[in-house]
């Protein structure tokens, strides 16, 4: 069975077409989206499922949507803040979504097959696609709690324009251990990649694996997911900016040992518009992947 994408895209808003999210990028005025859903169909993906917010669904549909219905199957859910377990009321004051884990669990009632989950903004590269969807293929049927996470070299992940956050792994035997927020990666002035911390200073190899929040899953992580978002809700429902994020839930099963999950490397390069001054460099980079035949003229 062919492997579902799932693309997380609830963040674009009321202030739909201005958001980077669907910024003309491409020599033709792609989105980086646009290549995500190319990337996909070209390694083996079989479906595509949007999360968005159902404020903008008919904008999405005659906008977005409509340019891969003849490509690919897709499928639309709706993530909002009141989607929320029995026994538990949205507090009036909350306006924030609920994170990103929240929004995968949008996708339980669609989804019954291995799949991906990327954000629409993030540009992972050909490479990343294929190395997923091979391992996503190859699971035996009713395989569970084997789930994957594609690391990029952090080396491939960077901003001229200033520092990133990134999700630094450590791994035993190809198996993730544990994933580190680090706020503050950037370049020293010997162009060495560092990450700071109040007064520490620390040096990382370009090939140090990171998260990008390029994941692959089988379905029965539904409900792993549904019993920690209870867990969640029942300490910080009431704190109005917290959020229930993927590595929450991964760390949980990988510390208890309930699931593994591989670190697939991959060579792809990943970029996004981090800062406006990142803007010239991505259209640049589109332009010569064009220009070397990495995609088509037209895509769809």
């Amino acid at each position: 069975m062919k492997p579902t994408l799932f693309v997380l895209a609830a963040g674009m808003g009321s202030r739909y077409g201005g958001l980077k999210q669907l910024d003309g990028l491409g020599p033709h005025g792609e989105t980086i989206m646009d290549y995500s859903i190319y990337d996909a169909i070209q390694s083996g993906f079989g479906k595509v499922v949007f999360v968005i917010r159902r404020d903008f669904e008919q904008e999405f549909r005659d906008k977005i949507l409509s340019k891969y219905e003849s490509k690919i199957p897709t499928e639309v859910v709706f993530q909002s803040v009141d989607a929320l377990p029995e026994g538990f009321t949205c507090p009036e004051e909350r306006t924030k979504p609920w994170g990103t884990n929240h929004a995968v669990l949008m996708g339980k009632d669609v989804i019954k097959e291995p799949f991906a989950v990327i954000n629409s903004d993030d540009f992972y590269g050909r490479n990343s696609f294929e190395v997923l969807a091979k391992a996503l293929s190859e699971l035996p049927e009713g395989a569970h709690d084997r789930y994957f996470m594609v690391g990029f070299n952090v080396g491939n992940t960077m901003s001229e324009s200033g520092t990133v956050s990134r999700g630094v792994c450590e791994t035993e035997n190809g198996l993730l251990k544990s994933v580190v927020e680090r706020t503050k990666i950037g370049y020293d002035e010997n162009h060495d990649i560092i990450f700071t911390d109040g007064d520490l200073v620390e040096k990382l190899e370009p090939t140090t694996p990171v998260s990008m929040n390029f994941w692959g899953f089988t379905p029965d992580y539904f409900a792993h997911s549904e019993k920690s978002f209870v867990n969640f809700l029942n300490h910080s429902i009431t704190v109005p900016k917290s959020e229930f994020f993927i590595p929450i839930v991964v760390s949980e099963l990988v510390e208890s040992g309930q699931s593994t999950v591989e670190v697939l490397r991959t060579d792809s390069k990943w970029f996004g518009v981090t800062y406006s001054e990142d803007r010239p460099a991505v259209v640049e980079k589109f332009a010569e992947l064009h220009h070397q035949g990495v995609y088509p003229e037209k895509m769809f």
